[in-house]
């Protein structure tokens, strides 16, 4: 889940199903249900998969969703990426040691932490590119960049265009930030 409507949807979806949340937040939800049985199990699977998301029963994979709403989380709400270690953030955030998310995440995912990192916060960039409020310098500095170079050399080498062609395209092309990081 990576957005307040996902997390209304995750609610809908359990009532629906005569399931009592008791917090839903991006990528978990808590129920007041001690266990679902398999056909419980299997309903919810269903209903969320209608809706766009997956159960996530393996304790890896859970894992490696944390890492990623957490990193979704640093980099496109909190504005402080330049303020924190990724990795003493995500072992915080998670309560597991960098090393042990960093193996897991790589081998799940196919990527490293760093360079799923790397795919957010071009994202960002590219989304505040389009609002047009700010300029280069500005989006560099609050995305944690040295320089504006820096920013313009990892751009170009993600996406194959600079920040400003990018900018002057009529379609600028975006990934919806659960897609991004995944071999297509």
């Amino acid at each position: 889940m990576v957005c307040d409507r996902c997390i209304w949807v995750v609610g809908a979806t359990l009532k629906k199903l005569d399931l009592h949340p008791i917090t839903i937040m991006l990528g978990t939800a808590e129920i007041e249900e001690p266990e679902l049985d398999k056909h419980q199990l299997q309903l919810l699977s269903e209903e969320l998969k209608l809706a766009g998301f997956e159960l996530l029963e393996d304790r890896r994979t859970r894992m490696v969703e944390q890492v990623k709403t957490a990193i979704i989380e640093l980099v496109h709400r909190s504005g402080d990426t330049e303020k924190l270690k990724h990795s003493e953030y995500l072992a915080k955030h998670t309560g597991m040691d960098y090393a042990h998310l960093s193996k897991n995440f790589t081998e799940l995912s196919g990527i490293t932490i760093e360079q799923y990192i790397i795919q957010q916060k071009i994202e960002r960039v590219k989304e505040l590119l389009s609002y047009g409020e700010k300029n280069l310098s500005e989006i560099s500095w609050d995305m944690g960049y040295s320089s504006v170079a820096a920013l313009s050399n990892q751009f170009k080498k993600v996406t194959g265009l600079s920040p400003s062609d990018w900018k002057n395209m009529s379609q600028q092309p975006r990934e919806a930030l659960n897609n991004v990081g995944k071999a297509g």
